[in-house]
């Protein structure tokens, strides 16, 4: 579920993955099993157009946070064109239409003013507006984010969602992945055997048991987490190790969503209407 293999701080990080045709190669979350139908309506596809052609392939994930904007990771924008995306919403099984799916186009993108492209800087995290609102269908829903400044406790389960590599080099799954992903406490993450100074306060470190990660295809996805009554979107899918994504003490590395809410409500609010 991810990206193109970067490099940072001679580590091999996993970065936006070059567009895949969404009827031939998606990819999916190690580890992972198929979602149950109409689960998960926040999980966005995220398509882009990359010859001009009209034809449209699965890139990377995203999340609905109102109905006319779409959260995703910066990395996951390689054209500030915004005719060159669209996303698709109530997606399931990629292969085949069934229905519950809306196919909007992108009016606007806007990427956080501190991405620098470097992953291990952060600030991974993008917002793109709509060109006509999502509708509810009973197969999509708004997600729910956390409070300002929040940070989950150690070994805290959430789940990562995502049409990602099943394994590297691995199979093609057409349906939706989901699987449960404990986190990885900052003071741990940061430790120069696991991701050392490139783990921020400001992401989410989640997994490393060498079992269960997000992969190419996954970025921009979501990391749910039900905390204070509800299911939230506290991650942002954003790195992980080049090669075999699954690596132990190499957990998938997610933007922090509670660290980047002034700037998503500053930049909904900032838009035209």
């Amino acid at each position: 579920m991810i990206w193109l293999v970067a490099f940072l701080s001679c580590i091999g990080l996993i970065s936006a993955e070059t567009p895949f045709n969404h009827y031939v190669h998606n990819q999916r979350v190690i580890g992972g099993h198929d979602a149950k139908p109409n689960t998960w309506k926040w999980q966005v596809s995220l398509q882009y157009d990359s010859y001009n052609d009209g034809l449209f392939y699965h890139m990377c994930g995203g999340s609905i946070i109102d109905s006319l904007y779409i959260m995703t990771a910066a990395h996951c924008i390689l054209s500030m064109d915004a005719s060159m995306y669209r996303v698709a919403v109530g997606e399931y099984n990629l292969y085949k239409y069934d229905g519950s799916e809306q196919f909007i186009h992108v009016e606007t993108i806007v990427v956080h003013p501190g991405w620098t492209e470097d992953l291990g800087k952060g600030n991974d995290i993008a917002l793109l507006r709509l060109a006509n609102p999502v509708y509810y269908n009973g197969h999509v829903a708004i997600a729910e984010l956390p409070t300002p400044g929040e940070m989950l406790p150690h070994d805290f389960t959430c789940y990562i969602t995502g049409w990602g590599l099943m394994d590297y080099g691995g199979s093609i799954p057409a349906i939706l992945q989901v699987s449960p992903i404990a986190v990885v406490e900052h003071s741990i993450c940061s430790q120069p055997n696991w991701w050392g100074s490139i783990a921020l306060r400001s992401m989410i470190c989640a997994g490393g048991d060498g079992v269960i990660s997000g992969c190419q295809g996954d970025s921009g996805g979501p990391l749910s987490c039900f905390t204070d009554g509800a299911w939230r979107v506290h991650g942002v899918v954003s790195y992980g190790p080049a090669g075999r994504c699954n690596q132990v003490f190499k957990p998938t590395v997610f933007t922090r969503v509670s660290s980047f809410l002034d700037w998503i409500y500053s930049v909904s609010l900032l838009l035209p209407l």
